[in-house]
């Protein structure tokens, strides 16, 4: 049995518009989801998941069968966790020439399902290292990164972008643009992450995303404008200048805000953010609800989330600096 791990992420900047071939700033964060695979005697698969925001399930089933987890949660979620386990499986069976393996797999995951903080990627980069090793096969951080990409592709029918995945199998801060992915440097961010509970639905969001660029010269003006500020921050990202990031966040929660991904529990946490004089505050991720990311050095802003109505849970994090990992099993 192998166990692998890889990170979950925030943004600093760029989400959604790095869809469109503008540059994006994830950061990994040192909330993981660990993958244990264990090869099979047959073909099928044997899925164990605990957390992913979910009361836990067990499925077994094979390419041939049809079968879901019966859980009291929305379907699409358990729709998608299944379809990225399903998706870096293939990947991992292509990887090694190994058409017919089959697995047992158990996930554990400390980062919410569907909450924009990279859980799918996380899954998905730890789960085709896992299967890969498990299958004798040892892929490079680039491959991962890539197989991880393409499995979330399929699952997003075409709408991903590399900067999740590259992000959780690389760690530490990121530069994605395009095809162009590579590792920058970044002082230890002060983040404080606030979580309304909820899950946004990132192919519904980005798909409307999509519709509106299409349909308004300004909506695409405000993905361009998104890249512009992005180039921005990374200039302050590289002076260090926590303050400028802050504001650059702000007007990025702006823009997100005028293209429909934001919600009223995400807006609430950001301004409790800014009251408390946190240098800067927005969402993370595809929108819709789960998470917001602020920058404060000090205890204001987590304290002020902990009593904003509909944040379940605020809490630090540290930028982690380790992609994906192989665990003690």
């Amino acid at each position: 049995m192998v166990v692998s791990s890889a990170p979950g992420k925030v943004y600093l900047f760029g989400e959604h518009a790095v869809v469109y071939g503008e540059p994006a700033v994830p950061c990994a964060i040192e909330l993981r989801a660990r993958v244990a695979v264990e090869e099979r005697d047959d073909d099928r698969l044997r899925v164990h998941a605990e957390d992913l925001s979910l009361d836990g399930f067990t499925v077994e089933y094979s390419r041939e069968t049809d079968m879901g987890p019966d859980v009291n949660v929305a379907d699409s979620l358990v729709e998608a966790a299944m379809g990225y386990v399903d998706a870096a499986v293939a990947q991992a069976r292509d990887a090694a020439d190994a058409p017919d393996a089959g697995f047992d797999i158990t996930i554990e995951s400390e980062i919410p399902l569907g909450a924009g903080l990279g859980s799918s990627a996380a899954v998905t980069a730890a789960g085709i290292d896992a299967a890969t090793r498990e299958l004798g096969v040892e892929l490079s951080t680039e491959e991962i990164a890539d197989r991880a990409y393409r499995a979330e592709s399929e699952v997003q029918d075409g709408e991903a972008s590399r900067a999740d995945t590259f992000c959780s199998a690389s760690g530490g801060a990121v530069r994605v643009e395009g095809d162009d992915c590579r590792t920058i440097s970044a002082p230890d961010l002060p983040f404080v992450i606030g979580f309304d509970g909820g899950a946004g639905d990132t192919g519904k969001l980005v798909s409307g995303v999509r519709a509106l660029r299409e349909e308004y010269d300004f909506a695409a003006d405000t993905v361009a404008s998104i890249g512009d500020l992005v180039r921005s921050g990374e200039d302050a990202l590289a002076e260090g200048n926590v303050e400028e990031l802050g504001r650059l966040m702000n007007f990025n929660h702006g823009l997100l805000e005028a293209l429909g991904v934001s919600s009223r529990s995400l807006d609430n946490m950001v301004w409790a953010a800014r009251d408390a004089d946190a240098l800067g505050a927005k969402l993370t991720g595809a929108g819709g609800g789960g998470c917001i990311v602020a920058l404060d050095p000090s205890k204001a802003t987590e304290t002020a989330l902990k009593f904003t109505p509909g944040c379940e849970d605020a809490f630090r994090a540290k930028l982690d600096t380790d992609g994906v990992r192989v665990e003690e099993a």
